[in-house]
């Protein structure tokens, strides 16, 4: 195997690949990146049995094979190159590669290629496309509420599924912790008749966020019933699927929420961020909101340091009202808002809160009170 090519195309595309790889591994071929060389290019591929990440990538090849190298450190090397530099591969005799880039040049032992693991893909049964804008969209507004528990698996991703609503199809998102809830929603894209929920794992979730970052295309997704594929631009990701059942978390969606708050989202932010700077993680960072005559004092008392508190102006439909929250949950709630105002609808004190952007129904959150 002989190959040449630009550091910067080999560079991305190690990026992408090489990230789903463990530090640590169980058996060392899933520590190494495949490295396949073709007439028409390269193709890189990685897994960690879960999730499996191919790019291919255009080179010179000059005689075409294949082997596996250790994955992280092939991308350190390619890094440290000069940009712009030419890089040359080649498989020797002695089963190791040889990497050589002007005068700098490194020997990595390699593994049988046939050896490499395959995440083999089922029959899928449903395949759409959906714009990477409006999928990072549902990304960003759910993924901060994904659960890390562990015991409860199946609260560890975004559940997605269909639902009819006002004579539309939409494509909602979904994720829960127990302690707040994120939903967001978008169009939905034609295929997925019939389509059945799916919850993707928060790892899956991570990397699939981060290749598309800069797309400004279409994402192409298909779906089986324990596998989902993605393809963005030259790269393919294949997932399992978190086999488990998602909460009814309609049901737990307050419905009788009647006492509205609108407040400017970037003073509440800020006010919120200061007065928790005292707060206690043993106190659970709480921090209390107490509103009267439209003014809201937020207020934190921390018996090691002292009390903070702080008045904003609000809107306030009822006389008066208490209540207490985590003000990091508080504060990832807040940073999805896209726009000036907020808007929450409270019950009282011991029942969740509804939080939501002004004029714009597509993202809701549900926030659990504390005891302040």
């Amino acid at each position: 195997m002989k190959i040449t090519l630009e550091r910067n195309h080999l560079l991305k595309s190690l990026g992408h690949v090489h990230r789903v790889v463990e530090r640590r591994n169980t058996y060392p071929i899933l520590a190494n990146v495949l490295i396949i060389a073709k007439n028409n290019g390269l193709d890189l591929r990685a897994t960690d049995l879960d999730i499996e990440v191919t790019e291919h990538v255009g080179a010179m090849i000059a005689e075409p094979g294949k082997t596996t190298v250790p994955a992280h450190t092939l991308y350190e090397i390619v890094r440290k190159f000069s940009d712009g530099a030419e890089i040359k591969l080649q498989l020797n005799e002695d089963n190791k590669m040889s990497i050589t880039s002007g005068r700098s040049r490194f020997n990595l032992s390699c593994l049988d290629p046939d050896g490499f693991p395959e995440l083999k893909s089922d029959d899928f049964s449903h395949s759409f496309s959906i714009a990477a804008d409006e999928l990072a969209q549902l990304i960003e507004r759910t993924q901060f509420a994904i659960s890390n528990e562990e015991t409860r698996y199946y609260l560890n991703g975004i559940y997605m599924h269909t639902i009819e609503h006002e004579e539309e199809t939409l494509l909602r998102a979904v994720a829960t912790d127990g302690h707040r809830m994120a939903r967001a929603q978008t169009k939905a894209p034609n295929g997925l008749q019939g389509m059945e929920g799916i919850i993707i794992p928060r790892k899956t979730i991570s990397e699939v966020q981060k290749l598309i970052e800069a797309e400004t295309g279409d994402v192409e997704i298909e779906l089986s019933a324990s596998k989902i594929r993605f393809s963005i631009g030259s790269v393919v990701l294949v997932s399992k699927l978190i086999e488990g059942t998602f909460p009814d978390y309609d049901r737990v969606t307050p419905k009788d929420n009647d006492k509205k708050m609108l407040v400017n989202k970037a003073d509440f932010a800020t006010a919120v961020d200061r007065v928790s700077t005292i707060a206690s993680d043993r106190g659970g960072k709480a921090v209390k909101l107490s509103i009267k005559e439209n003014i809201l004092e937020l207020c934190v008392t921390n018996p090691d340091h002292g009390v903070a508190s702080e008045e904003l102006g609000v809107e306030f439909d009822e006389s008066e009202f208490e209540i207490g929250f985590n003000a990091r949950y508080l504060l990832d709630i807040v940073s999805q808002i896209r726009s000036d105002n907020i808007i929450f609808m409270f019950n009282d004190s011991g029942s969740p809160t509804l939080v939501h952007e002004e004029n714009n129904d597509n993202a809701l959150y549900v926030l659990m009170p504390m005891r302040v």
